[in-house]
């Protein structure tokens, strides 16, 4: 007997919890507890999640490459994640997806916008103890001291080629890997328990809004990639028709596996072979984009967060946002491989918004839609950001390009 998908156990969950929720609302709501335990397991190993991705991302990249290619690369990877989160976020403001649930209990159970100021979000950035920040969870410090730790290791296996700390990094981060993955196994029956609780108390004007959640992130995510192309075609003074094309098979790819890592091998040949980058940009670009470029992700994380805060009627100030921005770009850089890869990043993100993380099972049912164009995102600007990076470098052949 063919298993199912955990992605199609978590479509059937949130089916059964909007059934149980309507049907047996008086029993829905005693089945908190078990949701409230699940995400509790889920965010048990995010901060060693966090930390041991991001230090094995950077300590895998060479300082030297870290110069002229590297340091270009970079530089486009991070204006891009931002660019996306702040794209995302214009969006949901524009279109309020999360406004319109008719419902006195949501707002009475609103939690009130973080208070941020420029000053506090700098010096907040970077910790003074990192076993501090690990235990209270302050996921940006976390991060800021991992890029710290992975350029040290960097620095270190060059003079040290034999160190045996790559290998056990490896399997500490496989290790965490699976914690979650076990904790996952259980996500049908802990999202199906929020979402019947959620309904028996909210009713079903809570899932009307992912309906348009879901178009408006659709017409931002393509949007988006409208207008880095057009970056492209005006940069590289390419035709916009003809990038389009060259790079059609692996945006079929990415729609249809919802995997950036399934999808590499063919965005590999075609920056090769149909656009024209060296082999030298191409796999330096590509490969690093699979850890440092996540423009999909970031994305996915600033509209889901702001659909959030409209749901319990929160107002983000422009700091709230900026803030948004970066910390979905630094968030990105931990974006899990992991089934359900999605949920395990707003599980990271939503709690350091002062959101309540319960809300992100409302949209373990949509997961699989999202998942892509989140991906269709991620390669994409992987591939646009290998185009920048090698025109700078000349090392794009138009020939190749324009098939000639």
């Amino acid at each position: 007997m063919k298993k199912i998908s955990l992605t199609k156990q978590i479509i059937l969950a949130v089916a059964l919890g909007i059934v149980l929720g309507i049907i047996f609302p008086s029993f829905s709501q005693k089945l908190e507890v078990v949701g409230t335990i699940f995400l509790r397991l889920m965010q048990m190993a995010i901060p060693l999640l966090v930390m041991g991705q991001i230090i094995q991302a950077v300590g895998g990249i060479r300082l030297k490459e870290l110069t002229n290619l590297g340091g270009r690369t970079i530089l486009v990877f991070g204006t891009s994640s931002i660019l996306a989160a702040a794209w995302g976020i214009l969006f949901a403001k524009l279109f309020q997806p999360g406004n319109g649930v008719a419902s006195g209990e949501i707002a009475g159970n609103a939690v009130s916008a973080q208070t941020i100021s420029i000053h506090e979000t700098l010096v907040g950035f970077f910790p003074n103890n990192i076993f501090a920040a690990l235990s209270e969870g302050s996921i940006v410090q976390i991060i800021i001291f991992s890029i710290f730790f992975g350029l040290a290791l960097s620095k270190y296996q060059e003079s040290h080629p034999e160190s045996l700390f790559s290998k056990f990094l490896d399997e500490f981060n496989e290790l965490v890997l699976n914690v979650i993955r076990f904790v996952m196994v259980f996500a049908p029956i802990g999202i199906a328990a929020l979402i019947s609780s959620t309904i028996s108390t909210l009713g079903l004007s809570i899932v009307l809004p992912l309906l348009k959640y879901l178009l408006v992130y659709a017409v931002a995510t393509f949007s988006f990639i409208a207008l880095w192309a057009l970056v492209i075609s005006i940069y590289c003074r390419v035709s916009l028709l003809q990038l389009i094309r060259n790079t059609r098979e692996m945006s079929i790819m990415a729609l249809a596996t919802t995997s950036s890592a399934v999808t590499l091998p063919t965005a590999l040949a075609e920056s090769r072979n149909k656009i024209g980058l060296s082999e030298r940009v191409a796999n330096l670009v590509l490969t690093l984009g699979m850890s440092l470029n996540s423009n999909g992700s970031a994305m996915h994380m600033a509209i889901t967060v702001v659909t959030i805060a409209q749901l319990y009627q929160i107002e983000f100030s422009i700091e709230n946002c900026l803030y948004l921005s970066v910390l979905a770009t630094f968030v990105s850089l931990a974006n899990a491989v992991v089934p359900g890869a999605g949920l395990v990043s707003l599980a990271i993100i939503v709690p350091q918004m002062g959101l309540p993380v319960e809300s992100i099972a409302v949209f373990a049912g949509v997961e699989w839609f999202v998942g892509m164009l989140r991906t269709i995102l991620n390669v994409n600007s992987d591939v646009f950001s290998a185009i920048i990076v090698g025109k700078s470098v000349n090392e794009l052949d138009y020939q190749i390009f324009n098939k000639k």
